[in-house]
């Protein structure tokens, strides 16, 4: 799975001879990803090699030793992304209550999709490095956001009979860009969808 064998590359380029060489490796790695983070969502994911490293603060040898073609970075990036959407959903269900939390982490998946459109554009093309990339990625957040809209269903906070995996798909719809419409439009509809999915006091 290309997922995985990006982030094999990854850790063996980040473990080289010396406990030294390691630590370097992993801070280029960290580096790179955050630089090509910003990038693509500003400039998209064609821009020149040299535009991501020297934001970096490394050289070209040093992206491509990690990331030999573009595919391996755009996969890094946005495995990256998925964690912290991952690691969001537990911060979130710890130090909010249900619907709150629930509410909160879809907005975020809102805004990680609606900045990310450069990297879905690829994710949908007909390079093979993508095949079932999608797919695979909405598999490892399904979990995360089950945790927190079974909570929310249990507490009668959400409406239930509509799974995670619909909300993510209605969600990424949603946060396309519309032509001629301005990003507040996404968000307003966005909070419809969400009235849509909140159990009223009569229901309660």
């Amino acid at each position: 799975m290309e997922v995985d064998r990006v982030g094999s590359a990854s850790r063996a380029g980040a473990a080289g001879p010396g406990r030294r060489l390691r630590a370097d490796a992993q801070r280029n790695v960290a580096a790179l990803l955050d630089a090509a983070k910003v990038v693509f969502a500003s400039d998209g994911v064609d821009v020149p090699a040299k535009q991501i490293t020297d934001s970096a603060g490394v050289g070209v040898g040093t992206l491509y030793r990690h990331f030999p073609r573009r595919s391996d970075l755009i996969i890094a990036v946005l495995r990256q992304e998925i964690d912290a959407c991952i690691a969001a959903a537990g911060e979130l269900g710890r130090s909010h209550e249900a619907w709150e939390a629930l509410v909160l982490w879809i907005e975020r998946f809102a805004d990680f999709v609606a900045t990310k459109q450069g990297l879905a554009a690829a994710l949908h093309s007909d390079d093979p490095a993508y095949d079932g990339l999608p797919e695979q990625l909405l598999d490892r957040l399904e979990p995360a956001l089950d945790a927190l809209l079974s909570r929310a269903v249990r507490e009668r906070r959400a409406r239930a009979g509509v799974g995670p995996r619909e909300i993510m798909v209605s969600i990424a719809l949603l946060s396309q860009s519309v032509a001629g419409e301005p990003p507040e439009f996404n968000r307003r509809m966005i909070g419809v969808y969400l009235d849509g999915l909140t159990v009223s006091r009569g229901e309660a």
